[in-house]
């Protein structure tokens, strides 16, 4: 199977050559040039984000960029400028302007997994589709390719029609254009490759090897019936034996694409190093030297960085942001003779992938196709509601709309991750659930899969992380300006129906949480609590810094197949009450 070829397009400017000084002459004219330029385009964690997607989930800090709101309306947004970006038929044509016949367009992991409904209804075969058409070579696997398990991977790779749902309204499915690539990844069996662990491409008459890594942390951060026998070694050891085999066959440039990287500063110029070292410099600092450059994901970041290799030489560590909101370019060059990057060539650069530009008319086609063929999943009824259950807050800024979620999510992690408590960010309840009335005022009460999934169209995980009582009320003191992590404004997070507490409207930051009780009972500083949060709150995400020192993270269904789920058992739903927060002066 073969993938569309890239359009050929003039790329302005030349590409530095380094140390190696060329002087001009006759002799020069008529011999070949030493080096030869190799452009890489990069792009992580797209997570079947086909459309554009919407909201803060569009926005990336961009210095070049209007200054607007998710909205695309103009604002003042302290930190920086902004740009709403992302839809894969806008990163489809910034990719084929920044392509000539010397480009290859590679992904660093969870180009599919938690993905919007357009994907996800058909096992993100739409996703593979359209990166096919976009011409990608390789992409290392990400934790969230094994959501559906290892046997489901390999079907989208090697093709067949979905065991359960059979084929989709396409066709039986034909397979990837490109592989998941895992270095790491082996069979408990018999210790042997459960992914291909390299990939070669002759790219301007030279060859390039891509080794692919996913995070070795895949198993607490998927289901474990994915990965069943399947083990996930650590991730320098696992490179640095493929790069010496690479190297003996005579593969000398070799580029890492690993899904794992680091967390950044906010609001810093997308291609800034502005990383906190983590896991992800662990592993660029670790690699064998004859590695040239390191190609990131998982994070969810943008960042430029040099990384020095374990002989002190510096070689380019990326990452691209997420959503396909950018496209990362790296230029170099390769000496012919050696079969070497020349490492001082290396440039590289993030790309917003903004929406200034036409749609590539094909994706477009595509993402059309696969919309409309989701169209009937949109209508499923899920459940059914007595009334409204809105997103009006109430005095304690509680949604009756985001109480519902927190309970449908502490009960899909109770079993499994030995959650005890559950909490929603306001700022994901995007929509409330609506009950249209006839003329005598009688409401239908059906709550559609699509009316479910506007209100959390995010696709995050539901994960399960352990806080001490001291931990749990910093947190919750990080609802409230004034704090050390310069919270903008309050922002009450949506408690389980089993969690209760008091906060002062006038008490100093620090001060503001009292009497905190799970289940009637009083919560100690030093007790352990299981917490249930989605994967943006673990991260940190809202400026909840403290969720990021949760210990034990376990990880459960998609928040909305948990909403979906909760709906179905406890119909007809209930608006809950909006009493589990008491507020004083």
């Amino acid at each position: 199977m073969t993938s569309r070829s890239f359009l050929p397009l003039v790329v302005a400017g030349a590409i530095g050559l380094g140390g190696l000084a060329l002087v001009a002459g006759p002799a020069d004219a008529a011999r070949p040039e030493r080096t030869v330029p190799v452009r890489l385009l990069t792009i992580n964690d797209l997570h079947g984000n086909l459309e554009p997607p919407s909201g803060s989930s569009s926005r990336i800090l961009d210095p070049n960029g209007p200054l607007v709101d998710a909205d695309g309306k103009l604002t003042g947004v302290v930190g920086g400028k902004y740009s709403i970006a992302g839809g894969a038929a806008y990163l489809a044509t910034h990719v084929k302007q920044r392509s000539d016949r010397n480009t290859m367009l590679v992904a660093a992991g969870d180009l599919i997994g938690a993905s919007p409904l357009i994907s996800a209804a058909y096992h993100d075969e739409p996703t593979l589709q359209v990166l096919g058409q976009m011409g990608l070579k390789a992409s290392s696997a990400g934790n969230h390719e094994f959501d559906e398990g290892y046997t489901e991977l390999r079907r989208l790779m090697k093709g067949g029609c979905h065991p359960v749902d059979g084929c989709s309204p396409d066709g039986k499915w034909r397979g990837t254009d490109f592989d998941f690539l895992g270095a790491n990844v082996l069979k408990e069996s018999n210790d042997k490759y459960a992914l291909p662990p390299f990939f070669i491409k002759r790219i301007n008459g030279v060859k390039v090897g891509f080794i692919g890594l996913v995070t070795a942390t895949t198993p607490t951060i998927v289901s474990s019936s994915g990965i069943q026998g399947l083990k996930f070694t650590e991730e320098v050891a696992a490179a640095n034996k493929v790069s010496r085999l690479l190297a003996r066959g005579g593969v000398k440039a070799q580029v890492v694409l690993v899904h794992e990287g680091d967390q950044i500063t906010p609001n810093q110029d997308p291609s800034a190093c502005s990383v906190t070292p983590g896991n992800g410099s662990r592993i660029a600092n670790g690699l064998d030297p004859q590695i040239d450059m390191i190609v990131s994901g998982h994070s969810h970041q943008a960042y430029i960085c040099k990384a020095n290799d374990p002989a002190g030489q510096p070689r380019v560590y990326t990452q691209g942001s997420s959503f396909g909101r950018v496209v990362t370019q790296i230029d170099f060059q390769v000496d012919r003779r050696s079969g070497d990057v020349v490492r001082s060539s290396v440039v590289a650069g993030n790309h917003v992938v903004t929406r200034d530009v036409a749609e590539d008319a094909e994706v477009a086609a595509t993402v059309k196709k696969w919309k409309d063929a989701s169209a009937a999943i949109a209508n499923k009824q899920v459940g059914t509601i007595i009334s409204e259950i809105g997103t009006i807050a109430a005095p304690s800024g509680e949604l009756p709309l985001g109480n519902l979620i927190a309970d449908s999510q502490l009960e899909a992690t109770k079993t499994g991750g030995n959650a005890q408590i559950a909490f929603m960010n306001p700022g994901g309840v995007r929509a409330p659930l609506n009950y249209p009335s006839s003329p005598a005022g009688e409401g239908d009460g059906v709550v559609t899969y699509g009316e479910a999934f506007t209100v959390q169209p995010f696709n995050n995980l539901t994960q399960v992380i352990t806080l001490t009582g001291a931990q749990l009320k910093t947190a919750l003191e990080q609802q409230f300006v004034g704090g050390p992590n310069n919270q903008a404004f309050t922002k009450i997070l949506q408690p389980s129906a089993n969690f209760t507490y008091t906060y002062s409207k006038s008490a100093a930051w620090g001060s503001k949480v009292s009497n905190m009780k799970i289940d009637g009972v009083a919560v100690t500083d030093s007790q352990s609590i299981r917490v249930a949060v989605n994967n943006f709150l673990v991260g940190g995400g809202d400026a909840f810094a403290e969720f990021k020192n949760g210990t034990d993270l376990w990880s459960g269904p998609l928040d909305i197949d948990a909403f979906v789920d909760y709906l179905g058992r406890h119909s007809p739903v209930a608006p809950p009450a909006t009493n589990r927060i008491t507020v004083v002066d």
